[in-house]
């Protein structure tokens, strides 16, 4: 009998994992009335946490509801969808993806059912086609096979080539895409009724800037972007803050790059010494700095040097 009583007691400890459980939810917050929020880490992207890096979004309309980003993982994406589903059970209508960097679709997958339209930029297919099975590669070397093998690479059907406004049922959100900046592929997304702006990667708050597109591109449409109407920002990475507030730092911190770069290069300077030294007044405003300026340093320096 006491023989019967332990494999009880074991059955009802693992049968959870041998069945699969249902995943855990990610932490969200209501940033405004039918707006969700959760704030991923600043950090790189780790076995440890998962992939769970980049701020992701959802908007609730009357009759659907919207994903801004889906994490770094499949198993975040489940996560964001028991969220989700804790919360509503309007469908999804919905899967935006701001732009073509892992932290923020490899959780698409989890979204990758009958009624719902993934979208994105109209650049955004042909990133993914040169760069994506490269980040599955790079990124199940450093977060492990048992994350990334489940990761499925799902392009957008809906393209925005310019702006397009979607319907979410007495509500509407305004996708815009950019010329090349942040990446080559940048999208927003603008929720008229809370007039909260999902920025992507287009905006960083205390995480440094990260450059994989064009920093002349960047640095030009930032007037543009301070002229949407919106009041409040979530950036890809960092706190929700007020806009046009928080563009103030990332202005500074590219222009500063901008600067130091032309200078090495009227100096005569080699690309190795703008990887050293440029933008060496930002360190102390931002987290990660020693993980990214460099390589944007190196980045811009290739971009400027024949301006």
């Amino acid at each position: 009998m006491a023989r019967h009583a332990l494999l009880l007691v074991l059955l009802l400890i693992f049968a959870p994992a041998c069945l699969g459980a249902e995943p855990q939810e990610l932490e969200m917050h209501e940033i405004a009335p039918g707006v969700f929020v959760h704030s991923g880490q600043i950090a790189l992207m780790t076995r440890d946490n998962e992939g769970d890096i980049a701020n992701l979004g959802v908007v609730v309309g009357h009759d659907a509801v919207a994903v801004i980003d889906t994490g770094g993982s499949v198993r975040e994406g489940r996560q964001l969808l028991a969220a989700i589903r804790a919360r509503t059970d309007k469908p999804i209508r919905y899967v935006i993806n701001t732009h073509a960097h892992p932290d923020h679709l490899f959780g698409n997958a989890a979204f990758d059912r009958a009624g719902t339209t993934f979208v994105g930029a109209a650049n955004e297919p042909r990133a993914l086609a040169m760069r994506g099975l490269h980040y599955i590669e790079a990124f199940r070397q450093i977060m492990g096979a048992e994350l990334i093998d489940e990761v499925r690479l799902v392009p957008p059907s809906l393209l925005v080539g310019d702006r397009l406004t979607l319907d979410l049922g007495g509500r509407s959100i305004v996708l815009q895409a950019w010329p090349a900046a942040h990446s080559d592929c940048d999208l927003t997304v603008y929720d008229e009724q809370s007039r909260t702006l999902f920025a992507g990667d287009l905006v960083f708050a205390s995480h440094i800037p990260v450059m994989d597109g064009s920093l002349s591109g960047w640095r030009s449409l930032l007037d543009k972007l301070a002229a949407l109407p919106a009041q409040r920002v979530v950036p890809g990475h960092g706190p929700v803050g007020d806009w046009p507030a928080v563009l103030t730092d990332q202005r500074r911190y590219l222009d500063t790059l901008a600067t130091d770069i032309r200078g090495l290069i009227a100096r005569g300077r080699p690309i190795t010494e703008a990887a050293r030294s440029a933008a060496a007044s930002e360190r102390s405003k931002w987290q990660l700095f020693d993980d990214y300026n460099a390589r944007n340093a190196t980045a811009a320096f290739s971009e400027m040097e024949w301006e």
